[in-house]
């Protein structure tokens, strides 16, 4: 059950409108990144959680949060678009909707919403669930929320940067300061789970079944051999099974493909001319 307080989280009040701004900030509410995605991500992997309570309790508390993070920017779009389209009051004879595009802001605010936020990005680009992970594999899901909320906070701190209103910097820096606090809950929760399953997920699949023999081996698949510089090309791998081993001209391991022909009915490009009758399928 979830229970709505009418006061915001944190204040959500731009100086000024500023129509054009409003349209960035859709990037954070409906974007791939944005607050709306983490929201449902972390919803449904709390629904669907199956192992220890303080998981479920954990991940819950930070889903709840972010609804209220989607209805402080919806607000903060809301407001920064009064008053818009812009000076259609005193130009009362112009199509506001063409103002509206003529001006940089998204014209969806004024047709469609009426002057309010909406579930797409800053392109107009609907949001969609296939943005979130919710796969029943805590530390799987737990990496793909650190992932979120370093993509999230990066997005945030770059919007802060083009907007010098005060009020929209104050809300900004409230959701920098939590993406902080939840980028350090994840890696803390992702080092728990660590501990007792290992670096590798999944942890429970049988080794035997795979090809342990290039298993901690890194590949030189480019010109240069500056990647063996990097921790990944030597030294004991992070799980503690194994050493990583640098490759610099790997060889290939697998067969030349070379497929049969297609059945005629396919009407593709055989690799014999039909007319010599070498195509197997054509021949009498």
């Amino acid at each position: 059950m979830f229970y709505h307080i009418k006061e915001l989280q944190y204040n959500a009040k731009p100086s000024q409108p500023d129509p054009v701004y409003a349209k960035k900030l859709q990037e954070i509410l409906g974007g791939q990144y944005g607050e709306m995605s983490v929201m449902m991500q972390y919803l449904f992997q709390g629904w669907n959680c199956r192992a220890e309570n303080k998981y479920k309790d954990m991940i819950l508390d930070i889903a709840t949060e972010e609804i209220a993070h989607v209805e402080m920017i919806a607000t903060m779009i809301a407001q920064l678009l009064d008053g818009a389209p812009a000076h259609a009051q005193d130009q009362a004879s112009k199509d506001p909707a063409i103002e509206a595009v003529l001006g940089g802001m998204n014209p969806q605010h004024a047709i469609v919403n009426g002057l309010g936020a909406q579930p797409n990005d800053s392109v107009g680009f609907p949001w969609t669930a296939r943005y979130t992970v919710a796969s029943g594999n805590l530390l799987a899901d737990f990496r793909a929320n650190l992932n979120a909320e370093s993509q999230g906070r990066l997005q945030v701190c770059r919007l802060y940067e083009m907007t010098t209103d005060p009020g929209v910097r104050d809300m900004l820096s409230f959701l920098i300061a939590r993406d902080t606090m939840h980028q350090n809950q994840w890696m803390a929760a992702i080092e728990e789970l660590e501990q007792t399953q290992g670096a590798v997920v999944p942890s429970t699949f049988n080794p035997e079944y795979e090809k342990q023999e290039v298993s901690y081996s890194f590949y030189n698949f480019s010109k240069g051999t500056e990647s063996q510089q990097g921790r990944w090309a030597g030294g004991p791998t992070l799980d503690g099974k194994g050493s990583f081993e640098y490759i610099e001209d790997p060889k290939p391991m697998g067969q030349v493909p070379d497929l049969k022909p297609g059945p005629p009915y396919m009407h593709g490009t055989t690799p014999k001319d039909v007319r010599t009758g070498q195509n197997p399928f054509f021949q009498s």
